[in-house]
């Protein structure tokens, strides 16, 4: 089983990359799993891994590349908002067949695979924290391999309704995009890092004043981290945020998710169980 991962938001380390590959190496020293990352992954722009088009293209080549079982997202930042209408058109049947995981900004390229009917792409940890935890790293990689279930945020067990999840801010900034995907009836997971609360607030009263998302069958929430700080405090918790718009917009608050920008991050394939 043979692992791409592939840069399309923010520099990437060659160093990061090497503990990867170590990790990987440790773990499965038969090779029965292996990575390989894209060339142009370590490539720079100003802010990002390379130029649109090099990134546009080193994903386009791995999801094409029949030696290439599963595509894992490098890091997040900021970016693959710039490529994602570039790269649809030029994606093969073979694409088709594989799985896709990453979060935070890569949620953008997989929000536009799912509208596109792609079967096989999922919100979880990506390569460049799979080396935060062995266990954070064996969830993704199980997934990737075999769409192993254990990896899977736990109230999906219990939900047969379609998920999807995201970034807070990256679904806020789809909405009435070309990009943006049908969830009518579907679960919405949602987390958020480095972020006043305010700013939390104002991106909730966008999303749930948008007339696609109130025919949504419900919103969880993730983890909120790394919260900036209000002066003076905001006075609501991020939980009480998103039951307050939930409530005013008539979109069924669900309870928390088992998702966020930290080790602890579950996969949430998007789509039906």
């Amino acid at each position: 089983m043979k692992i791409g991962i592939v840069n399309v938001s923010s520099r990437f380390s060659r160093a990061r990359a090497d503990a990867v590959e170590a990790w990987m190496a440790t773990h499965y020293p038969d090779r029965s799993v292996s990575v390989v990352f894209h060339p142009a992954s370590f490539s720079k722009h100003g802010h990002f891994g390379g130029d649109d088009a090099t990134r546009a293209r080193a994903f386009v080549e791995f999801a094409n590349d029949p030696r290439i079982d599963a595509v894992w997202f490098a890091r997040g930042g900021y970016g693959s908002c710039r490529i994602a209408e570039a790269v649809l058109p030029r994606l093969e049947s073979v694409a088709r067949k594989k799985r896709y995981l990453g979060f935070s900004d890569a949620g953008t390229l997989l929000a536009a695979l799912y509208k596109a009917g792609f079967p096989h792409v999922a919100h979880g940890p990506m390569a460049s924290d799979s080396v935060r935890r062995d266990e954070t790293a064996r969830r993704a990689i199980n997934w990737l391999v075999k769409g192993d279930e254990a990896s899977l945020e736990p109230s999906l067990a219990n939900d047969p309704r379609p998920a999807v999840a995201f970034n807070l801010t990256i679904l806020d900034q789809l909405m009435g995009t070309a990009l943006e995907p049908d969830l009518a009836g579907h679960v919405v997971m949602l987390e958020e890092v480095s972020e006043a609360l305010y700013r939390v607030d104002r991106m909730m009263f966008h999303l749930t004043g948008q007339s696609s998302m109130r025919r949504v069958a419900g919103i969880r929430l993730g983890r909120v981290t790394d919260v900036t700080p209000n002066d003076p405090d905001f006075g609501l918790t991020p939980e009480e945020i998103v039951r307050y718009w939930c409530d005013r917009s008539g979109i069924p608050y669900l309870g928390p998710a088992d998702i966020g920008h930290d080790g602890d991050n579950k996969v949430v394939p998007f789509g039906p169980r």
